[in-house]
């Protein structure tokens, strides 16, 4: 495909971006870390070298009070020198970069928050903001200018004022935060002040030729949020102001719409972006959900916006352009918008990375350069899921001669469970990407082969093997209840691979990842997550009529009977991923499961299944027990294996410990036992 609009460059009058793809803010994690700098300044010269055309950095708070938690700041002349390792690595490779300014307000987890009134956000119950005086206003003020010029003598080519996603600017923006009567408050001229004097104090103190992206809420999706009229008069000031670029920002974060989980329809939220777009005359972006370049060439082609904003897809493939322009022959390695490893882990204070590509965040300890000659070897792999086929690519990448055997007729192992959960079915993207490397590296596939011992010496010799790399997968782990053998009895597996159907009336046994993944594809209704039906679940009104483009949600709750149910004691859910874990609760609980926790399963008699819950003894009526309460390693090999001389084992993946095993533990033992053995 011929990506004409993607690849059309946009003269900023002063400067000239070389394409329509931003690479949008996404904090690291790095920024806190011992020699953090030197790993961002590799990180982001390297998709500098992929051909993104402007990189907008991790937030960085003008001030203390601004600051996350403990992510960095600038303030002093001081932080100057260490940027300098980044803009200076991003200009190497060909690349722009602005530095994201950042004031969190309410939303900071430390007790020096501030906000435009002393009202708690619900997504920080620790820490309760004091209102700004008048004066700290204007200080703060001169806070995003200070940054401003800091960025600039660290040579970065612009800066990101952040006035979106629920953050300081916007909590002044927005009626439901800002309470306030002086003239920072009330009227809507009063309540966009702070966002348009930032904006035009920077421009007024670093001239002409720098960069201003201003991070515009095009779409609160908050009660008492923005109205539309609002959103693009905000957009007008902020043009006239002296912004170089509008950037969209979709939806705070204490909104309860979905807005960059696999389960929203790509390009969700353009729409909006659209419709501001039509207001000004400033080049405007539009983002979340855009992972392809088929679905970025189709929005720019439609006229939704004049640049496309991705950022996770930078993580996943730092050589997304390059590839999509066909400078480099290789797949796209996709973002499938998991969180696993980018958002939750910065929610968790650990080092961004991704579920596909382990090396994001750890390009200075990955090196996928071939091994000499004599240190190549001759691996044999058994069992094609994740764990198998992120081993086997990088292996082969850095020169082994990989074979792989599978049992079934298909890569992917679980992965294909997965794909068929509704609003999971990027998982099908992932399956193909690892199908089209296979064959792009020939790397010698047995399908349909389930290997005895005899079958694996024999292979062994007649290879001439150095090592063999189990990664033969879990298997579900079976439970013993009294009375089922009386009842209809499924376990996950069975019912995602089609196999048995579940009734009306089912106890889900097992309420993690498993449980929740199964429930939803047994309550899904055709087209569930279609764009159309998305807007309705989740009440987005299109037509804007509403503050924050909110209205009713209108979830059908299902006439199937769902209990979903575990052992321990405390929320149901509660070791989901942060965020996304939320969204699967809300549809659940939308849908009319109950939700049961501290759960012992005593007997089944007919279709009742005598349960107590808090000392206190139920009967449910049930017609189907599906079974999701684990798994268990399927490795049967590895104690034979062991004896044998010469070679090495090794055991990844399921094989090698089955629980809590997800596709982003099972990549990441793959890669980086390629990159070590």
């Amino acid at each position: 495909m011929n990506y004409k609009h993607i690849f059309k460059p946009l003269n900023l009058g002063f400067t000239t971006l070389k394409n329509r793809v931003i690479m949008g803010s996404m904090h690291l994690g790095l920024e806190e870390k011992k020699g953090g700098f030197e790993k961002m300044a590799k990180f982001y010269g390297e998709r500098a070298k992929g051909g993104v055309s402007l990189i907008i950095t991790g937030g960085i708070s003008p001030n203390k009070a601004g600051k996350v938690q403990f992510n960095g700041s600038i303030m002093t002349e001081k932080e100057v020198d260490k940027h300098k390792l980044i803009t200076e690595s991003v200009h190497k490779n060909g690349g722009k970069i602005a530095m994201q300014l950042l004031h969190t307000g309410r939303y900071g987890f430390h007790p020096d928050i501030v906000s435009a009134s002393s009202i708690q956000a619900p997504i920080n119950p620790m820490f309760k903001p004091k209102e700004l005086t008048h004066e700290e206003i204007l200080k703060t003020i001169d806070d995003f200018v200070n940054a401003s010029k800091l960025a600039k003598e660290a040579n970065y080519d612009g800066v990101e004022v952040m006035g979106s996603e629920g953050y300081l600017i916007n909590q002044f923006i927005a009626p439901k935060t800002n309470k306030r009567t002086d003239e920072w408050g009330g009227e809507f001229e009063n309540r966009i002040k702070l966002a348009v004097k930032i904006v035009s104090s920077i421009r007024k103190a670093l001239g002409e030729n720098f960069i201003i992206v201003y991070r515009l809420s095009v779409v609160d999706l908050v009660d008492d949020g923005s109205t539309f009229e609002e959103v693009v008069k905000l957009a007008k000031a902020i043009e006239e102001a002296g912004a170089t670029i509008i950037n969209s920002g979709i939806g705070w974060h204490e909104a309860r719409v979905p807005t960059i989980a696999m389960s929203v329809p790509n390009g969700a939220f353009t729409t909006f972006t659209k419709r501001v777009k039509e207001h000004i005359d400033i080049p405007i972006i539009t983002t979340n959900r855009i992972n392809t370049p088929e679905i970025a060439e189709k929005i720019l082609q439609r006229g939704d916006a004049d640049m496309v904003s991705m950022a996770r897809p930078f993580l996943s493939d730092p050589y997304f352009l390059l590839k999509a322009k066909g400078e480099i022959k290789e797949t796209i390695s996709p973002c499938i918008a998991c969180n696993q490893a980018c958002l939750d882990h910065v929610f968790a204070g650990k080092v961004s990375s991704c579920l596909v590509n382990p090396r994001a965040g750890r390009e200075t300890k990955y090196d996928y350069s071939l091994h000499p000659e004599n240190q190549r070897k001759n691996i044999m792999v058994i069992g094609a899921g994740a764990a198998g086929l992120s081993f086997a690519i990088t292996a082969t990448k850095k020169g082994h001669n990989v074979s792989i055997y599978e049992k079934t007729d298909k890569l992917g192992g679980l992965l294909h469970l997965a794909g068929v959960i509704p609003g999971k079915s990027e998982f099908k993207r992932l399956i193909s990407y690892y199908n089209d490397e296979v064959k792009r590296l020939n790397i010698e596939i047995h399908l349909n082969t389930e290997l005895s011992m005899g079958d694996i010496k024999n292979i062994i010799k007649e290879k001439n093997i150095n090592a063999v790399v189990l990664s033969s997968g879990v298997v579900p782990r079976k439970i013993k209840i009294e009375g089922m053998d009386n009842v209809d009895v499924i376990y996950y597996d069975e019912l995602l691979k089609g196999e048995k159907k579940a009734g009306d009336k089912i106890a889900v046994i097992g309420a993690g990842g498993i449980g929740f993944d199964s429930s939803i594809f047994i309550l899904s209704e055709q087209n569930e997550f279609s764009k159309e039906n998305f807007y309705k679940n989740w009440g987005v009104d299109l037509e804007y009529k509403n503050r924050g483009s909110l209205t009713k949600a209108e979830f059908k709750i299902s006439d199937k009977k769902l209990y979903l149910m575990r052992r321990r004691k405390g929320k149901v859910g509660s070791d989901l991923g942060k965020t996304t874990g939320w969204i699967d609760r809300a549809f659940l609980q939308k849908k009319g499961v109950e939700m049961i926790s501290g759960v012992t399963y005593n007997k089944i008699q007919g279709n009742n299944f005598h349960i107590t819950v808090k000392e206190e003894e139920r009967i449910l009526d049930i017609d189907t027990i599906l079974i999701c309460s684990g798994q268990e390693s399927y490795n049967p090999y590895l104690e034979e294996l062991s004896k044998i001389e010469n070679i090495t084992v090794h055991s990844i993946g399921g094989a090698k410990k089955a629980s809590k095993l997800d596709a982003k533990r099972a990549i990441k033992e793959g890669t980086e036992l390629a990159q070590n053995i």
